[in-house]
């Protein structure tokens, strides 16, 4: 249950459109803005106002208040939406792994550690710093994980690396990146391809995103018990 809220209160706030979201998850748990007015204590016509875009954008204590009143009106019926939502939040098996450091390192020095090759956005590496990594088997996460559930690949901060195991051209990896800024509005400062994968083979569309949406692209083959044990000196 603290799953689900936390994950929908979380697409909420980091929305481009906040109350088209909020729009959304009551329409999901079938409650109409009256009765939802009603449970809040508050008037229809501001929940119209929030989902209209015409209210300022609400606050993380409003949007709380709101995804626990949308569990509670379900609770309340029965529970039906929110055992069917908890059963489509849980991915088959872990796709992920999140590793948090407790100082920056620097991209130059991270891409040092993986023994890895910028293949895009050379530049900005060298300006860039992160706080953690994410180890993602690329065909578990975009098979098994909804998008709702892509900010939990970020940890506890953005400012992370993504590190895709079992890559074949790069492809892939890079537009569940993509459609990942568009549901949680976030994107990771640092993504690492890893795999058999020569440098000329890297898609071009791989390499096109990551151009665009200004991310450095790394490749490596070392193992991923050599990156592991690298990075682990640098871990909170």
């Amino acid at each position: 249950m603290e799953k689900l809220s936390t994950t929908v209160a979380g697409e909420i706030c980091l929305s481009k459109d906040p109350g088209g979201s909020m729009k959304k998850w009551r329409e999901i748990f079938g409650i109409s803005q009256t009765e939802l007015a009603a449970k809040l204590k508050i008037t229809s016509s501001t929940i119209s106002d929030y989902e209209g875009g015409r209210r300022k954008s609400p606050g993380i204590g409003v949007v709380a208040r709101f995804v626990e009143t949308l569990i509670e009106i379900d609770r309340d019926r029965g529970g039906k939406v929110v055992k069917q939502l908890e059963k489509d939040f849980t991915p088959e098996s872990e796709a992920f792994e999140t590793h948090e450091f407790f100082s920056a390192v620097k991209g130059p020095e991270f891409m040092k550690r993986v023994s890895g090759t910028c293949v895009a956005n050379p530049s900005r590496l060298k300006e860039t710093q992160i706080y953690g990594y994410s180890l993602i088997d690329s065909m578990k996460v975009i098979l098994d994980v909804p998008v709702h559930e892509y900010m939990r690949i970020y940890g506890k901060t953005p400012d992370r690396a993504l590190i895709f195991r079992f890559v074949g051209n790069g492809r892939s990896p890079m537009i569940a990146v993509k459609i990942g800024r568009f549901s949680t509005d976030m994107k990771p400062n640092i993504v690492v391809l890893h795999g058999n994968l020569d440098l000329k083979n890297v898609d071009p569309v791989a390499i096109k995103i990551a151009e665009s949406e200004k991310i450095p692209l790394i490749v490596t083959e070392k193992s991923i018990d050599e990156i592991r044990a690298e990075l682990k000196k640098y871990e909170s």
